[in-house]
């Protein structure tokens, strides 16, 4: 989960593409946030138990984004990138060894493959509203710095995804 005060600007600009363009989807997930995993699992408690695990022994850091990107398709996503530093890489990786047992990512949270970022529109986007949207949003820069703070657990909630439990980063430098 983003900080406050980032998650505060992602939801901003999120409120303006819904305002102006009409994009709301991704408000299926009413809060911000950077996704290291997904996946379904029917071991929910252990799921919890090694992510408090990590958490626990983990450190916040920074993170950063930059600029904006397109994942192309039917229904382009449009997105801030985070960064990949090796403290993120080292907490992604983390993830993915201790949930190795219990679930089986995406192909695309795989370390070779991850792109981390910050979803602005998905879903409810077209190529034709592409252009606009990026005309749009090329007004701003994207410079952030975010407080990597926290693990979370988000579960499908009748249409929307929900914070489960999250887990404060505690462990120290």
């Amino acid at each position: 989960m983003l900080n406050p005060r980032n998650a505060q600007r992602i939801s901003r600009i999120i409120k303006e593409l819904e305002v102006k363009f009409g994009l709301d989807d991704v408000q299926a997930t009413p809060d911000p946030h950077l996704t290291y995993l997904l996946t379904g699992t029917r071991r929910l408690n252990e799921l919890k138990q090694v992510l408090q695990e990590v958490a626990a022994t983990t450190p916040p850091f920074s993170g950063f984004t930059t600029g904006l990107g397109v994942f192309p398709g039917e229904n382009p996503v449009i997105y801030i990138p985070v960064l990949r530093s090796n403290d993120l890489n080292l907490l992604h990786q983390r993830v993915l060894d201790v949930t190795a047992p219990l679930c089986r990512p995406s192909p695309y949270y795989l370390p070779d493959r991850w792109l981390p970022h910050l979803s602005l529109a998905l879903h409810d986007t077209t190529p034709d509203v592409l252009g606009p949207v990026l005309r749009y949003l090329n007004q701003e820069t994207y410079n952030l710095r975010l407080n990597v703070n926290n693990l979370a657990i988000l579960r499908k909630k009748g249409d929307l995804f929900v914070r489960e439990e999250v887990f404060e980063l505690k462990g120290r430098n």
